[in-house]
């Protein structure tokens, strides 16, 4: 019976790491809301399927393994692959066959970010810290930061300060080393994990969520920026309350 349930996280992760395959061709052949849904999609996968491990009691090591590979594909390559678009537009850079002819490889710096991604999830992996709360920051996060790329594509063609900023080689450059950096630094990090929903034990998680809803309200999709802001600020404000 516990090989039958163990099928219904397991199926969960392997819908993530379906949705962050199919998103990485959508987002290299330039359909990007299709990219966008199949990111959220693989977002939302990856919650549930720690979660009903929990509830029906069927984590193994399988699991856990199958999970950071799926990982690494929806928020490693996909991120990665953002990037490597976001700077090739930048570059007025049209092809992989133009990258290769002009000998400008400038775009491949974007994948700096799936090898910092790999790095962070074969840490979480060996990590014993990392069981209730992350040391740096999380691979699903960091690929919402970027999401917020390809949706100023679909939807901030009039907002001229956005574009001005994606389409910029210092800022794009920027990003990608920065968030190299969180995404391996020693940075305590609350993890949206509910072992109960109780609010008392779970204040801090509360205040983001519904920061993120006050957020989105008010500013759309461009406030995943500031919601990964306020996600550090309020682990940095939960771990001085435990000094």
């Amino acid at each position: 019976m516990e090989n039958l349930k163990s099928i219904i996280p397991n199926s969960l992760t392997s819908l993530n790491l379906a949705c962050g395959c199919i998103a990485t061709l959508s987002m290299l052949n330039h359909h990007y809301l299709l990219a966008i849904v199949l990111i959220f999609a693989a977002t939302i996968a990856d919650f549930l399927d720690g979660f009903v491990a929990r509830l029906l009691k069927v984590q193994s090591d399988l699991g856990k393994e199958l999970d950071s590979l799926a990982d690494m594909v929806s928020f490693g390559v996909v991120p990665g692959t953002i990037l490597y678009v976001a700077l090739s537009k930048a570059l007025g850079i049209e092809s992989f066959d133009e990258i290769l002819k002009t000998q400008n490889y400038l775009p491949f710096s974007g994948y700096i970010i799936t090898v910092f991604s790999a790095l962070r999830l074969a840490k979480f992996n060996i990590d014993t810290r990392q069981s209730t709360s992350f040391i740096g920051l999380p691979t699903p996060a960091n690929t919402l930061f970027f999401i917020t790329i390809p949706l100023i594509w679909l939807f901030g063609k009039d907002n001229e300060t956005a574009n001005d900023l994606i389409t910029s080689l210092p800022v794009l450059i920027g990003l990608t080393i920065v968030f190299s950096y969180l995404l391996v630094a020693e940075i305590p990090l609350i993890a949206l994990k509910f072992k109960t929903w109780v609010f008392k034990e779970n204040v801090a998680k509360y205040v983001l969520i519904l920061g993120s809803i006050i957020s989105i309200s008010i500013l759309g999709y461009l406030a995943i920026p500031v919601i990964l802001i306020l996600y550090i600020l309020v682990s940095i404000i939960e771990n001085i309350k435990k000094v």
